[in-house]
């Protein structure tokens, strides 16, 4: 076994989470980072995502659905059309997992409501949240929506079976926890593939007070496969991410999806631009208070993580489990196609002469479409069961 030591200052506000780290790693010993990153985001008492409310303004990071209604307004007009792609079925499922402050839902089913009342009549909006504190965050925001039928809402633990409709997410993806592998030469890790160097998997250990970083033999051979089926490994001495889990996610939303689509929302690329030589350590960051850390042993429990998706192998997933590409492009590239500058101009007509208020919202549609920003988060959508047809959202994308 390979040991490379990487001390951290672990400053931190939520010493009981570090304690239950620490007393993990000494009952085990050395876990893997996605076990570290998994127990800090996701403990079901003393995580992250359990303790706080982590987007909108004043929180950590800010999400398209929290810049402004348009957003949900026009994901709203794509969902439309692929309901009506489906056949405007009288039931439609729409299930949004992670819905965070529940914006989306709220501004989706807005939009409905006032401009497609057969889909909105037709939607049955599910939500998929395992956080207690989101959860009540969303019941409040949707509670001020008026229009909503009984039971047109509701909140589940998880994916429900045999969906007819769309399951949609947005920066859900990249919230998963991941490994951390890397390449060195050493002769004591088996060579994979030969001649290539050794794949190492990053560990955590715990000693004199603080995280330390540990090189280790990959701790699932599913880490080998990911980057066979990709045909390519990270160059030596990068250090990159491979989230198995959202590999398992979309395998699972396939299986549940009977008849519809999967609209994914999310920062990624596809894998010959994400493991790059020049991404020496990969896309992992951290966000406390809107100020990004590449330091996952910071703030413990009070700062987000989050690393870009790999979309080849998202695509592949779904495509091993039944589901067809039907569209994909960049969100700049989906607004635009959707019509976001002239919602902007309706929306302007609904407070004539409120001329601060329209140069505030112009402000807003620029930071959705940024393409330095939330315009370069990818928008992916899969079909099954649906034949093929021209998105709106992707008639000007990249295919």
């Amino acid at each position: 076994m390979m040991t490379v030591e990487t001390e951290f200052e672990s400053t931190t506000d939520n010493p009981a989470l570090v304690d239950a780290l620490r007393r993990r790693i000494e009952s085990e010993g050395p876990i893997t980072f996605h076990d570290y990153m998994e127990t800090v985001l996701y403990h079901p008492q003393l995580g992250y995502y359990a303790t706080r409310e982590p987007m909108g303004r004043s929180g950590d990071y800010l999400t398209s659905p929290e810049v402004h209604p348009i957003f949900g307004a026009l994901a709203g007009k794509q969902v439309a059309q692929l309901w009506r792609a489906m056949g405007e079925p009288e039931a439609f499922d729409l299930v949004e997992q992670g819905a965070g402050t529940g914006r989306l839902a709220h501004d989706l089913l807005r939009w409905a409501s006032r401009r497609d009342q057969p889909f909105f009549a037709a939607t049955r909006y599910r939500i998929v949240e395992i956080s207690p504190p989101l959860r009540e965050r969303q019941r409040q925001t949707l509670g001020a929506l008026p229009g909503l039928r009984a039971g047109q809402v509701d909140w589940l633990d998880e994916l429900p079976d045999a969906i007819e409709g769309v399951v949609l997410t947005n920066e859900l993806l990249d919230s998963f926890p991941v490994h951390r592998v890397t390449i060195r030469n050493d002769p004591s890790l088996s060579p994979f593939p030969k001649g290539k160097g050794n794949l190492c998997e990053v560990y955590v250990s715990y000693g004199g007070g603080r995280f330390v970083e540990e090189m280790r033999t990959p701790s699932t051979p599913r880490i080998e496969r990911y980057f066979s089926g990709l045909g390519l490994l990270p160059s030596e001495g990068c250090t990159v991410e491979v989230n198995l889990h959202a590999v398992d996610w979309m395998a699972s939303v396939a299986s549940k999806l009977r008849r519809g689509f999967v609209l994914t929302f999310d920062y990624g690329y596809e894998a010959n631009e994400l493991y790059v030589p020049w991404r020496r350590d990969g896309t992992l960051m951290c966000f406390y208070q809107h100020n990004p850390s590449s330091d996952p042993y910071a703030r413990i429990g009070k700062q987000d993580m989050t690393s870009h998706v790999d979309f080849t192998t998202i695509k592949r997933a779904g495509e091993e489990h039944g589901l067809q590409v039907a569209g994909f492009t960049t969100q700049a590239r989906f607004l635009s196609s959707l019509g976001i500058g002239a919602a902007l101009e309706e929306v302007a007509k609904e407070a004539p002469g409120a001329l601060e208020e329209y140069y505030a919202r112009r402000r807003a549609v620029q930071e959705l479409i940024d393409p330095a920003g939330l315009g370069r988060i990818r928008v992916l959508a899969q079909r099954k069961g649906v034949a093929a047809t021209t998105l709106l959202g992707f008639s000007d994308g990249d295919g």
